[in-house]
């Protein structure tokens, strides 16, 4: 997952909103937006790639509301082909019986057997629930580091946005986006209409112009073409873009678009209620 945007507790119907870009090699396999057969209380995506640990997922939900997404870092020179499925953690996590914050220190010691990655979880079954981000990167003297401290951030309410940098790092690409999607969100009625005006968010090619491009240890030429929200190349490009809204009542939907190398899409859509264990 390459773009993610998330309103948390800003909307007044809708205490999570949250839409997203995954960017993936094409060749990679993996199963569209569904309720898993041998997990069925996760409802996401599935990467099927031949990987270390459990090939988990990018972005999704379980029954009783929690939820998980997740970026990879871009930093070419620390990448470990040997470390374990960064999709195990939104796996995990979906899961998982525990609170989200015993998960999430109780992973923290584990946390370094991955590359680098943003994990953002929220548990909307929670009496109060709380939106948190963790990364085991660090940036260090403008280089980004394996971090030795690794602790969960809980999030005030607002609009977050994050690529394949830190959380909230303004590249073009992520500031845009928060931009539109907060004058989409603020438009939003409440009751699950408005999907395409959400979709022609993240379906925008623009890209950054050359002095505003990161630097992230690849050619000048990749830095343009990831510069844009929405990717399109040979081998390479935006494969879904996803939708999720949970609604004050537990009412949620999940909207998945995936595409493929010829830019062909599938929609997929599920909506139903939350089954939370502690009443919303």
């Amino acid at each position: 997952m390459c773009l993610i945007v998330i309103a948390w507790k800003t909307h007044p119907k809708y205490p999570l909103v949250v839409l997203a870009n995954r960017d993936e090699f094409y060749e990679r396999l993996s199963k569209p937006l569904h309720w898993w057969d041998d997990y069925p209380n996760i409802l996401a995506g599935r990467d099927m790639a031949d990987v270390i640990g459990n090939a988990g997922t990018w972005c999704g939900i379980n029954r009783n509301g929690k939820f998980a997404t997740l970026t990879n870092i871009r930093s070419p020179s620390e990448k470990n082909p040997s470390l374990r499925s960064r999709g195990e953690l939104v796996f995990s996590y979906l899961n998982s019986s525990q609170p989200t914050l015993d998960h999430l220190k109780q992973q923290t010691t584990l946390l370094n057997r991955y590359n680098g990655f943003n994990l953002i979880t929220a548990d909307l079954s929670s009496k109060q629930p709380h939106l948190y981000w963790v990364s085991n990167r660090s940036l260090v003297q403008g280089q980004i580091k394996p971090n030795s401290s690794i602790a969960p951030q809980a999030l005030e309410p607002g609009i977050y946005g994050v690529s394949n940098a830190f959380l909230d790092t303004p590249w073009p690409k992520v500031s845009q986006t928060v931009g539109i999607f907060a004058q989409t969100l603020a438009k939003d009625t409440g009751d699950f209409k408005g999907q395409d005006t959400y979709l022609k968010i993240m379906a925008n090619t623009k890209q950054a112009a050359d002095e505003e491009l990161p630097n992230t240890g690849v050619s000048r030429e990749w830095e343009k073409i990831l510069s844009s929200p929405f990717i399109a190349t040979e081998n390479y490009g935006t494969r879904a873009t996803t939708l999720l809204r949970i609604h004050e009542s537990g009412e949620y939907q999940m909207f998945e678009r995936s595409f493929s190398r010829t830019q062909k899409y599938n929609d997929a859509c599920f909506s139903g209620f939350l089954e939370p264990n502690d009443p919303m």
